[in-house]
C-alpha cells in the first residue's frame, strides 16, 4: 500500500515546489508591469500610439502577476488535497496564461518596427504643431519638457525642430528652456544654441533605444515566465490524471 501512494506523494511534494516556482514568476511579473508603469518606458508615451503598446503590456503583466500568485497557491492546496477539480481548474487556467504570454512577447517584437518607421516623421510634426512651451499646463508640452529634461535631449530630431514651430512663432524663441543644461543660467534665452548651453541631440533616438530595450525586457521575461510555468502545468495535468 506504500508502494502504491509514494509516487503520488513525491509528485505532490515536486508539484508544491513548482506551484512555488510560479509564485516567483508572478512576482516577477508584477516587478516588471510597476517597472513599465514608473520607470524610463513612461517616457516613451510622447511617441503616441505607436509606443504605448509598452505601457500596456506592463498592465498586462501587472494583472497575470497578480492572478499568477493566487493561482499557485490554489493548485498546491490542490495538490495537497488531492482535489482534481481545483487541479483541472488551474491547469487550464495556467495554459491560458501561457498562451498570452508568448502572444505577448510576439506581439511586442512586432510592434517595435512600426514604432521605428512611422513615429519619427509623425512625432516631428506634431512636436511642431502642439508643442507651446516650458512652463505651459497642458499635458504633451508637460510630457516633452520631462523626455527633454530626464534624457537631456532636444526636440525630436535635434534642437533646430523648433524653428519655424507654433512654438517660435508664438514666442520668438529658437527652443525652448527644456533644452538648456542649465535653466537658471543667463545664456538660456531661446537663442543661444551653443552646445555648452543646450542639449544639441535629438530625443527620438534616446527614445527609439529605451523602446526597443524594453521591447526586448517585455519579450524575454515573458517567454522565460512561460518557460518557468511549464514544468508547474504538466505537473499539475500529471497529478489530475494520477489521481483519476
Amino acid at each position: 500500500m506504500t508502494e502504491t501512494h509514494t509516487p503520488y506523494s513525491s509528485l505532490k511534494k515536486l508539484l508544491s515546489l513548482l506551484k512555488g516556482v510560479i509564485a516567483v514568476s508572478g512576482i516577477i511579473l508584477i516587478a516588471l508591469g510597476l517597472g513599465m508603469k514608473y520607470g524610463r518606458a513612461s517616457l516613451t508615451t510622447v511617441l503616441g500610439l505607436s509606443s504605448s503598446y509598452l505601457l500596456h503590456f506592463g498592465y498586462l503583466f501587472l494583472v497575470l502577476g497578480c492572478v499568477i500568485i493566487p493561482l499557485a497557491l490554489a493548485g498546491w492546496y490542490g495538490a495537497i488535497k488531492e482535489s482534481r477539480g481545483t487541479l483541472l481548474f488551474c491547469f487550464f487556467f495556467m495554459v491560458t496564461i501561457l498562451i498570452v504570454e508568448i502572444t505577448a512577447a510576439s506581439v511586442t517584437l512586432a510592434f517595435f518596427p512600426i514604432v521605428r518607421d512611422v513615429a519619427l516623421e509623425h512625432n516631428f510634426a506634431i512636436l511642431r504643431k502642439n508643442y507651446k512651451g516650458y512652463n505651459e499646463p497642458d499635458d504633451f508640452s508637460a510630457q516633452w519638457n520631462l523626455v527633454m529634461e530626464k534624457l537631456k535631449c532636444c526636440g525630436v530630431n535635434n534642437y533646430t525642430d523648433f524653428s519655424g514651430s507654433s512654438f517660435q512663432m508664438t514666442t520668438g524663441h529658437t527652443y525652448p528652456r527644456g533644452c538648456c543644461k542649465s535653466m537658471e543660467t543667463p545664456n538660456c534665452d531661446g537663442q543661444n544654441v551653443s552646445s555648452e548651453v543646450i542639449y544639441r541631440e535629438g530625443c527620438f533616438t534616446k527614445l527609439l533605444k529605451i523602446t526597443r530595450t524594453h521591447s526586448l525586457t517585455l519579450s524575454g521575461m515573458s517567454v522565460g515566465a512561460a518557460v518557468i510555468q511549464l514544468p508547474g502545468t504538466l505537473a499539475t495535468l500529471l497529478l489530475f490524471i494520477k489521481l483519476g
